[in-house]
């Protein structure tokens, strides 16, 4: 029997915590914490530098919670779930009845990037069903956009308060719903240039090649190779399974370069497409989630023209 709210559950109990104060969080985190610690479970604080340290001074000298730094694993989003299902598996292995764990995605996800920290909050429903995970996922509400705490409440099914209790989140959309809802993307303002490249039904070789002639000196080695390997794959994806006419364009800005490839299409209709391995894989539908894998930020949707629109970003997102 699983101790805590969670008792009676099977699989994954994910609950978010939407603090005002630093009391607030002490008061939900440290007994969840210590639950763990005097059940015997794993528990993992997966939380940034300061809200770790709150933390750390609370607890004091308690053996049996492991920190981990939580801005590693939370680079990118399909990073941090192959991270959390490696950390997941193996304490599964070793016989945990329960795993608990809080973290937080560091402030940076909660701009420009938040489309895939969004998308994340909801696939992760699926990624880590297998095991006796209960997590808790902080947003501190004073720093927090609003429109950020609205996809909260529609990707957690549960709230962990302040109070003591855990309750149903009345907003909570379900992960399909969430995931299937229409998403337009906004232009990058770097798009209001010329593109360096535009090519209209290019093949992933000749689509390679044009962003090497073009782009080399905008990136380091690893990161413009990864570049390649992203867009070869995003190609491959929209020629195989989108609808002509496919259009690749790419754009410069200091520190950033940005790709976009567009199709006539609907867009996958998996709805964890990108950030869980495709269900057909190893065999193929593996484009989105590589992508996922090596670009700084991948989003998609429709263009405002209606077109189906896969953005890679290399380099710092837009701010």
């Amino acid at each position: 029997m699983r101790p805590g709210a969670a008792a009676g559950h099977q699989g994954y109990f994910h609950e978010a915590v939407c603090y005002a104060s630093d009391e607030e969080l002490l008061g939900v985190a440290v007994p969840f914490l210590l639950g763990g610690v005097q059940a015997g479970e794993p528990t993992v604080v997966s939380l940034g530098e300061r809200t770790a340290g709150l933390l750390r001074d609370e607890l004091g000298d308690v053996e049996g919670i492991v920190f981990q730094a939580g801005g590693a694993v939370y680079a990118r989003p399909a990073v941090a779930i192959r991270s959390y299902q490696h950390l997941l598996a193996g304490y599964a292995a070793r016989g945990a009845g329960q795993i608990r764990v809080i973290g937080e995605i560091p402030a940076f996800g909660l701009g420009t990037t938040w489309d895939w920290w969004a998308r994340y909050e909801a696939v992760i429903s699926r990624a880590y069903g297998a095991y006796p995970l209960w997590s808790m996922c902080a947003y501190d509400t004073r720093t927090t956009p609003g429109h950020v705490l609205e996809d909260v409440a529609r990707t957690h099914p549960r709230n962990a308060e302040p109070d003591g209790s855990h309750r149903p989140s009345p907003g909570y959309a379900g992960a399909v719903a969430f995931l299937s809802q229409e998403h337009v993307v906004t232009p990058d303002p770097i798009e209001r240039t010329a593109p360096l490249v535009d090519l209209f039904e290019p093949a992933p070789g000749e689509a390679r090649r044009a962003l090497a002639g073009a782009l080399h000196a905008h990136l380091d080695a690893d990161g413009f190779d990864d570049l390649l390997v992203a867009v070869s794959e995003t190609v491959t994806n929209a020629i195989e399974h989108g609808t002509p006419p496919v259009r690749l364009r790419c754009w410069a800005a200091p520190g950033r370069l940005v790709v976009k490839v567009t199709d006539a299409g609907p867009g996958p209709g998996d709805p964890f497409a990108g950030l869980m391995p495709a269900a057909k894989a190893p065999d193929g539908g593996m484009g989105l989630w590589l992508a996922h894998q090596l670009c700084d930020h991948v989003t998609f949707g429709r263009t405002p023209e209606g077109e189906f629109v896969v953005r890679l970003t290399a380099g710092t997102p837009l701010s």
